[in-house]
């Protein structure tokens, strides 16, 4: 048997994906998977034991035309994003099983999903309806992609998300102090209901709670970290981290404060506690699908607005939640 998955979009996203691969190979010991990435998310499943061969999606390629180079070779293809790339893809395949998921309002993903898809899942993960039904829960992703690949038959579950930190990267920042704090400086922290004088006081605050600071960021927050760095609030600041070596300084945490974007997960990966302040918008549907899987975690809604006063209580928010998970 041959299974191809797909999930070309974000780090975080695959992260997430990673219970699903593993129920995908715990359930067909025998397959041969192929997993199809993008040129960015691919380095989640590099070190993966739970896949036999990655394949890169380049950018520029058109989607069913690359599926169909496995036409005739694949038995099993699942999109793992319910993307009209990665639909495509596993379409382009013809497999004789094609799976992948969309949501309840997305009509025309709906409409034209038997094009690519036999299989289909829907998702109730969708904002309007989350404010609108407040009393229907929403599914984790985890969950939804193990429900996914059920559809095809892979029901021997794998519950935990993987990330494969090793040795060499744990020894590449032993440096660090011991138990800090770690916090992932994503963008938004210096918008919508937060900002970067509100970051640097939350940054000072949460050292006060006597452990070490370390902060981690981005290439996209760049452009913030002189201003940080010229605060002096943290013990520690590190860029331009490989994503494994990004992972073990999580891993060496006592707890991981972010924002909503890939870093909840790799801490999920890890084990660490995680704080995670969410947008002010949709926070219902996103604290409850992105949240922290498989770990202790709070979780804070960032205000509605920037005045003082709204910041001072985000800020206390996040230290509160802090000092709670320390103290668990």
């Amino acid at each position: 048997m041959h299974v191809l998955l797909a999930r070309t979009d974000r780090i975080g996203d695959l992260v997430l994906s990673t219970p699903a691969i593993a129920t995908i190979r715990a359930s067909f010991p025998r397959a041969r998977v192929t997993i199809v990435c993008s040129p960015y998310n691919r380095v989640v499943v590099e070190r993966s034991s739970d896949v036999d061969e990655i394949v890169e999606y380049p950018l520029s390629a058109k989607p069913g035309a690359f599926g169909a180079a496995f036409r005739g070779a694949v038995d099993i293809a699942i999109a793992l994003a319910p993307r009209s790339t990665d639909l495509q893809i596993v379409g382009g395949t013809r497999a004789p099983v094609r799976a992948g998921y969309t949501y309840l309002r997305r009509y025309f993903a709906r409409l034209t999903a038997p094009l690519y898809l036999n299989r289909l899942m829907l998702s109730e993960a969708d904002p309007a309806l989350c404010e609108r039904h407040p009393e229907i829960p929403i599914r984790h992703e985890v969950d939804q992609l193990l429900d996914l690949v059920a559809m095809v038959g892979a029901t021997q579950r794998v519950a935990s998300i993987r990330v494969d930190v090793n040795d060499e990267d744990r020894a590449a920042i032993s440096y660090l102090p011991a138990d800090p704090i770690v916090m992932h400086l994503g963008q938004r922290w210096f918008k919508h209901g937060s900002t970067l004088a509100s970051t640097i006081r939350l940054i000072g605050d949460l050292g006060r709670l006597g452990l070490p600071v370390v902060l981690t960021y981005a290439p996209e927050s760049g452009e913030y970290v002189g201003a940080i760095a010229q605060a002096r609030v943290a013990d520690v600041m590190l860029g331009g981290l490989s994503f494994h070596r990004w992972a073990a300084v999580f891993e060496r945490a006592r707890t991981v404060v972010t924002v909503d974007t890939g870093a909840t997960h790799v801490a999920s990966a890890v084990r660490r506690p995680t704080v995670v302040a969410f947008e002010h918008r949709y926070f219902r549907l996103n604290s409850q699908e992105w949240a922290p899987y498989g770990v202790p975690n709070l979780l804070v809604r960032k205000p509605a607005d920037e005045s003082d006063a709204s910041l001072a209580v985000f800020r206390r928010e996040i230290v509160d939640a802090v000092a709670r998970l320390l103290n668990a």
